[in-house]
């Protein structure tokens, strides 16, 4: 089969290479559409990633398609069948696990390799984090469960409740889908957002206000006064991954309130918080990592049920030679004006 293996730093190759068989517990499926990532873009920057992979291996890993074989053992799933597989399951055994973080669970277990006509599901994603899609569901609306998984987690993380003001620094595709998410739960939206292309994508994702930070001297005075009395946001959420957003962010947030620091910028990055804002404003900091089996079938729900805008957020289409291309493009971004998420598809467009 044809699949798209990481190299190193900016080294994607097609190859030809064995298709997967189905030990026991595992399925094969053939890929229906796979979607690109802010992940896989620092992955194939940096040239690798600690904890997801380590080259060479093949790439990618938001993915749905339909059961190609299934190995001995597994009774929940026969050839045909339409499905979206997680790219990770937990141990549920483990410290971490046992204390409702599966998030961090010490043996996660990470699939990668969604660039490809095939890909196997190991035994612990089969059992744990592969659903079925509904018919109707596009396989690139499935795809998207993945990242939007992470992003409800990082919503419950938060802990906002409806009529609370939001403000989201960031409009990749992690940045919209927190708006669209938390505008679905009821919250007001404020976008912190840096192009001009992103003002109206906000809005579309649910954005009731959008400072832009190329529009206004000072980013923080600005949207503060976007909230109630100028007090500041209820909530934070930080998604560019930079020490400017980062500071920005608890610089947004009302006493009382909750940043979350959800973008991950490289190891060993150091940013400077007001320690006495920080205190005596009783401000609450969190991070948020990943997902977990529970907040994947929250977020399968979301796409499934037609409540989150799917198609909003397929901004190009590819096919799967074209992947390699694709990601040198990213870099720059050198595509279209409103890129979001690229589905890739290894037999063209079918459902």
């Amino acid at each position: 089969m044809i699949a798209a293996v990481l190299y190193g730093k900016e080294d994607l190759r097609l190859e030809q290479i064995a298709t997967p068989r189905a030990e026991e517990g595992e399925l094969v499926v053939r890929v229906g559409a796979a979607l690109t990532c802010g992940t896989d873009l620092k992955v194939y920057r940096r040239g690798y990633h600690a904890m997801m992979l380590k080259p060479p291996i093949p790439f990618g890993h938001e993915v749905a398609g339909t059961v190609a074989e299934v190995g001995p053992g597994v009774a929940n799933f026969r050839p045909g069948d339409r499905v979206v597989a997680l790219n990770s399951a937990p141990c549920d055994r483990c410290f971490f696990c046992l204390r409702g973080q599966q998030n961090l669970c010490e043996d996660l277990l990470f699939n990668n390799g969604a660039y490809a006509e095939y890909i196997r599901i190991p035994a612990r994603i089969v059992e744990k984090n592969t659903l079925l899609i509904p018919d109707g569901v596009p396989f690139e609306h499935a795809a998207l469960t993945e990242p939007l998984a992470c992003v409800v987690r990082g919503l419950e993380e938060t802990a906002a409740t409806p009529g609370d003001t939001m403000v989201i620094i960031g409009a990749g595709p992690i940045g919209l889908m927190f708006m669209h998410v938390a505008q679905l739960a009821g919250m007001k939206v404020i976008a912190v957002v840096k192009r001009d292309d992103q003002v109206a994508t906000a809005k579309l994702f649910g954005a009731s206000q959008v400072v832009q930070t190329t529009a206004v001297e000072n980013v923080v005075a600005a949207t503060r006064a976007l909230t109630g009395e100028g007090r500041g946001a209820d909530s934070v959420i930080e998604a560019v991954a930079t020490p400017t957003t980062w500071e920005w962010a608890v610089d947004m947030v009302r006493k009382g309130g909750v940043v979350n620091l959800f973008g991950g910028p490289p190891s060993g990055t150091r940013v400077q918080f007001d320690t006495n804002r920080l205190h005596y404003g009783d401000i609450t900091l969190k991070a948020s990592f990943h997902h977990t089996p529970s907040t994947c079938r929250t977020a399968f729900e979301l796409i499934t049920s037609g409540r989150f805008h799917c198609a909003e957020a397929i901004t190009d289409r590819v096919r799967l030679d074209q992947v390699p291309e694709l990601f040198s493009r990213m870099l720059t971004r050198k595509g279209g004006s409103r890129d979001i998420k690229t589905a890739v598809f290894p037999e063209g467009e079918s459902q």
